[in-house]
């Protein structure tokens, strides 16, 4: 797991209070911007530390080691989710949903999808 928070705890992408101003594209079913959402979408979280949450680092990623690590990882991808799910039309959000999914799992049902 990359690392997430300074000493402090404090983690940037909990204060993105709207991701549509940063991921300025809504993806849909019947148009063809998958590539400026992905663009958009993988800049945002670079700029935020959380791109692991949705692409898998080159040499894996490592399960976070302590409780308060696990809790961080997932608050932290449920806001990751969030933006996902804020950024697609209401038919994509419908195919791509699902109970207790991850980040990374609904990133990889939307490329499957385009």
């Amino acid at each position: 797991m990359a690392p997430d928070t300074t000493k402090s705890g404090f983690h940037s992408s909990l204060v993105v209070n709207n991701i549509k101003n940063h991921v300025t594209v809504e993806l849909g079913m019947d148009n063809d911007q998958y590539l400026l959402w992905v663009i958009l979408f993988t800049n945002h979280a670079k700029s935020n530390r959380v791109l692991h949450h949705i692409v898998e680092p080159k040499g894996g990623s490592k399960a976070p080691s302590t409780e308060e690590e696990k809790e961080l990882w997932e608050t932290l991808d449920a806001t990751v989710l969030q933006w996902i799910y804020s950024t697609v039309t209401n038919d994509l959000l419908e195919t791509i949903v699902e109970a207790d999914s991850t980040a990374m799992a609904a990133w990889k049902r939307l490329q499957d999808i385009f």
